[in-house]
Order: structure tokens, then C-alpha cells, then sequence
């Protein structure tokens, strides 16, 4: 690109099916901090999205502690259906938390009934996270959050 250049990260995004239902999760039990909430239903936001039928998109903006934001989206008025597949197929995601304590968080997690993909905390023995450890939970609507305890 001659003229233009990226300068920053500003936030990621995740479609959730309930926007109440996601903010319990993401606020009250992961514990990120509700920015803002808002309902999109000005024509820019058709412009950008460009699905006939979308009446509005409930909004709300949570932060991770750290710094990093994310946008959690609920679109109104159409039919929507899951997005979830399996972590290997491209056109999928996932955000990576970095934790303390992970094999304690894990276990209170589960037993508040949160899914997990991991069976177990695995414990990383190769690559740029050798010595760390990490497991990759679900979202109430399917997202793939991993969890990492870095290594000291």
C-alpha cells in the first residue's frame, strides 16, 4: 500500500446470539469491564454490513484487563444461525486471555458448568510458549476462548 498504512489495533468482534447472555459471561463471570452499550440502527451501519433485513445490532464494548477491547455484537431482525466449527477450519477464531492459576480456573469453571474444548490443561513443550500451559473453553454461543498461564 502506497497511500494508506495500518497504525494500530483498535478491537476484535464476536457475534453473539443473546447480548445479555453474553455479558454475563464475558462481565460477571470472566470478569472484563463493560465499556459501553449501544443499539446500531443508523443507515451507516447497512452500509457497512450490508444484510437486508437487519433491523438494528445491539452493541456492547467490554474490555480485558490489560487493555484490550472487544466489540460483542447481537444482530436483530433476521435469522441468524451458529457460527461455531471446529478450530481447524479457516474462516474461525478465537481470543487467547492470559491467566493466573490456570489449572485452579479451570477446575471452578467446569464446575459452574462452562464448556471446554481441552479435556485438560496441556502443558505447552514446544515453540515461543514452551513451558506454559493453556486449554480452550467455549463462549455460551460456541467462540473458542483460550486460556494461557504463560511461564514465569
Amino acid at each position: 500500500m502506497n497511500k494508506g498504512k495500518i497504525v494500530g489495533f483498535i478491537h476484535s468482534g464476536i457475534t453473539v446470539k443473546n447480548l445479555e447472555n453474553a455479558l454475563d459471561f464475558y462481565v460477571d463471570t470472566l470478569g472484563f469491564e463493560l465499556l459501553s452499550t449501544q443499539v446500531a440502527n443508523s443507515d451507516y451501519i447497512f452500509d457497512i454490513v450490508e444484510i437486508p433485513g437487519l433491523k438494528e445490532i445491539k452493541i456492547a464494548f467490554v474490555q480485558i484487563p490489560g487493555g484490550q477491547v472487544i466489540e460483542i455484537l447481537e444482530y436483530v431482525g433476521i435469522d441468524t444461525y451458529s457460527g461455531s466449527a471446529r478450530p481447524c477450519d479457516y474462516g474461525t477464531g478465537h481470543i487467547c486471555l492470559r491467566v493466573e492459576n490456570l489449572e485452579e480456573m479451570f477446575e471452578e469453571l467446569k464446575a459452574i458448568g462452562i464448556k471446554f474444548k481441552s479435556k485438560k490443561v496441556a502443558t505447552i513443550t514446544a515453540g515461543a510458549n514452551k513451558g506454559s500451559k493453556a486449554v480452550y473453553m467455549f463462549d455460551p454461543d460456541g467462540y473458542i476462548i483460550e486460556l494461557m498461564e504463560k511461564r514465569n
